[in-house]
């Protein structure tokens, strides 16, 4: 089981560094106008560029924190796991998107359930 965890753990750490690509170096491509359902012009904007640029930086070291959590802390994969959703969630519920939850944390829902599993 322990493999299944390290194997999701690591998908959502690279759904992170994903993230922080789109938000730091491709800030105006068409694919981070499609993930973040925002048009060319608003992408084209330099506070926004910035503030992009700033969360993509937190988003890349979420993703350092997963990766060194399989690693060395496997005892942190839960707490960081559920931050995620929570940080899901607040955004669903800020964004009235009621699908953003499942979309930014559906992989760390899932490594959840099988850290849970893991420990039965």
């Amino acid at each position: 089981m322990i493999y299944l965890v390290n194997i999701f753990s690591t998908l959502v750490a690279l759904e992170f560094f994903y993230i922080m690509y789109l938000e730091t170096f491709a800030t105006e491509s068409k694919e981070t106008a499609r993930v973040f359902n925002l048009s060319s012009e608003i992408l084209a904007d330099k506070n926004l560029q910035t503030l992009f640029k700033n969360q993509g930086v937190y988003n890349g070291l979420i993703g350092v924190g997963i990766l060194y959590a399989v690693l060395f802390m496997p005892e942190m994969l839960l707490p960081i796991m559920i931050y995620i959703v929570l940080v899901a969630l607040y955004g669903s519920l800020s964004s009235g998107n009621k699908t953003l939850v499942f979309k930014q944390s559906g992989l760390a829902m899932l490594t959840i359930l099988l850290i849970l599993l893991e420990h039965l």
